[in-house]
């Protein structure tokens, strides 16, 4: 593999009624934060990495999110795809194979929102995958920094980087933060259309091929208008050291 992938795909077809009403009329990456569409914050963050070409799946407003990248000025170069019907997360990367080529590639949830630490998360994700003999690397972020409502979190994780899933009632230390840097060789016998990239992953975990990299900077989670709410407060708070 090449210092950093010079492919992404990014996931932005789900419906997201979690956070209407504001998605009632438009797609949940197109809404801003920090004075740009959740769209842009990600595609910049690819484009600082290398990436060249960013595969975008497209359902809900998917006319909105194609003609919002039409208007965009500057790289990555994007492709969008509709999906008729969604495919889930799983289903919808296995089924952008062939436009993100044979080589690692990231994939970046939609609404995915981070302000990097000391080395862009990005960059991290592909140190350790280089240095490591495994199919995936994933991007997790500390549970108990999470502000909004996240469950018991996802995964338990060793000092080797490992992952392994939480038992029932367990409360696990550390949670997705939708990014990921794959190898096509993780959706290797998965099922044809619609899946999520959970059973990936399991079979990755139970193989020993799957590894994460701990966030060391902020991280929101938006799933709700209130979440995305108090991160504009967040950030305005870091640019004007204002808490109120």
């Amino acid at each position: 593999m090449s210092t950093t992938p010079r492919t992404a795909m990014l996931l932005a077809a789900g419906l997201a009624t979690r956070m209407r009403p504001l998605t009632d009329r438009t797609a949940k990456p197109l809404l801003p934060l920090g004075g740009r569409a959740l769209i842009d914050h990600a595609l910049d963050r690819l484009a600082d990495a290398g990436v060249e070409t960013v595969v975008v799946n497209a359902h809900w407003h998917g006319d909105l999110i194609e003609a919002h990248l039409r208007r965009r000025v500057g790289p990555p170069r994007t492709v969008i795809v509709h999906e008729t019907s969604l495919l889930e997360t799983g289903g919808s990367v296995k089924a952008a194979l062939e436009l993100l080529g044979p080589e690692p590639f990231f994939v970046v949830n939609g609404d995915a929102f981070w302000v990097d630490g000391p080395r862009p998360a990005l960059m991290r994700l592909a140190a350790e995958f280089a240095s490591a003999d495994v199919d995936g690397v994933l991007l997790v972020h500390r549970t108990f920094q999470v502000s909004a409502e996240v469950g018991f979190g996802d995964f338990m994780l060793d000092k080797w980087g490992l992952l392994q899933r939480r038992a029932e009632r367990e409360v696990a230390p550390y949670i997705y933060a939708g990014l990921q840097l794959i190898s096509p060789v993780l959706l290797a016998g998965t099922p044809e259309g619609a899946f999520s990239m959970n059973v990936a992953w399991d079979a990755a975990m139970a193989a020993g091929r799957l590894r994460a990299v701990v966030h060391d900077g902020l991280w929101f989670h938006l799933s709700t208008p209130a979440d995305l709410a108090e991160a504009e407060t967040t950030l305005q708070a870091r640019e004007t050291g204002e808490t109120r």
